[in-house]
């Protein structure tokens, strides 16, 4: 298996050290969520793990681009690139997933996002751009910042024809939750969530629950703020759960703890028999195998994201996999 072993945190106080763990179990990349709602500002920490680390590589996944400035996050890049690298540093960025729901609001169009990559990638060259009908440009001098231009690889997070046809266009690679076969595409890191069972392991027990349970509401959050939860196997009982909540707040109760844990709302839904019916709790052989078809469908690189009490386990056990 020629898969390269990445991880995704989900930015905490803590997620300097985890990608310290990361990088000595030989993890290629730690990638950092961005959702200002619920984590600790991405950039913040992303520096901090560049300090910690030598060889990692270092990134946000995904930038979210209204929530800051394309100067800002130009800034921004620059400042790791300072303090890590070029060489460790790559950028993903998306139309918003969480980081714009936890704030009641759509994903971004398409066009959006082409432009403000375009705008980002124009100021790390060190060349003027124009944005919300203003020139600007990076004018750190000396001492201030690294000089332009500050080559980092660019990557778009997207689902659907018209995300990856921007992927193509302004993408060193593109970023998946499933594997894509794209002759188009030479970069393909595709997410994943669960847990590797021990040998005999319940995928019940409070361990697996607490490593892998985020990943199962995270299915049903996504398909109730789209309309399709009702096709979920007890769908309709999972959103009347939520049926209390005005809805004007449904959205911040929908996403508490979103990618964290499971949320009090959800615990009921979230057991050993839905975690391995999704394949998010399983045993090393079992994982493997769906290691290997991720591969054959496209994949370059396996995106894992720990979460429960003992984020160093999960890292070793999903190292193991690949012998790492």
């Amino acid at each position: 298996m020629t898969l390269k072993l990445s991880c995704a945190l989900a930015t905490s106080n803590d997620s300097h050290e985890h990608a310290a763990v990361a990088e000595d179990l030989g993890f290629a990349h730690a990638w950092f969520y961005d959702s200002p709602a619920l984590y600790p500002d991405v950039w913040v920490q992303l520096c901090r793990a560049a300090e910690r680390t030598k060889a990692i590589g270092l990134g946000p996944a995904v930038l979210v681009p209204n929530l800051r400035h394309p100067m800002t996050n130009a800034a921004a890049i620059s400042t790791l690139v300072n303090i890590a690298g070029a060489d460790r540093v790559a950028v993903t960025i998306g139309s918003g997933f969480t980081g714009r729901l936890t704030l009641g609001q759509r994903p971004l169009p398409w066009s959006y996002v082409s432009n403000y990559v375009r705008v980002v990638r124009q100021l790390l060259q060190g060349e003027q751009a124009e944005w919300e009908g203003k020139l600007i440009q990076m004018m750190h001098p000396p001492g201030f910042g690294v000089p332009r231009p500050v080559q980092v690889p660019f990557l778009i997070a997207a689902a659907g024809p018209k995300g990856m046809n921007c992927a193509a266009q302004l993408g060193e690679g593109v970023f998946t939750t499933s594997a894509v076969q794209d002759d188009r595409f030479d970069w393909n890191p595709v997410l994943v969530m669960g847990t590797v069972l021990e040998a005999g392991e319940d995928p019940g027990s409070q361990r697996a629950l607490a490593a892998a349970g985020h990943g199962a509401a995270v299915g049903l959050h996504y398909a109730m703020e789209f309309g399709t939860a009702d096709q979920l196997p007890g769908g309709r009982e999972w959103m009347a759960a939520y049926a209390d909540v005005p809805e004007a707040q449904r959205h911040l109760a929908l996403h508490d703890k979103h990618l964290i844990a499971v949320n009090d709302r959800d615990k009921p839904f979230v057991n050993g028999q839905v975690l391995q019916a999704m394949g998010l709790a399983m045993e090393k052989a079992a994982w493997q195998d769906k290691l290997a078809q991720m591969e054959e469908g496209g994949a370059t690189e396996v995106v894992f994201q720990p979460a429960g009490d003992n984020i160093p386990r999960e890292l070793k056990a999903f190292a193991d996999l690949l012998g790492g």
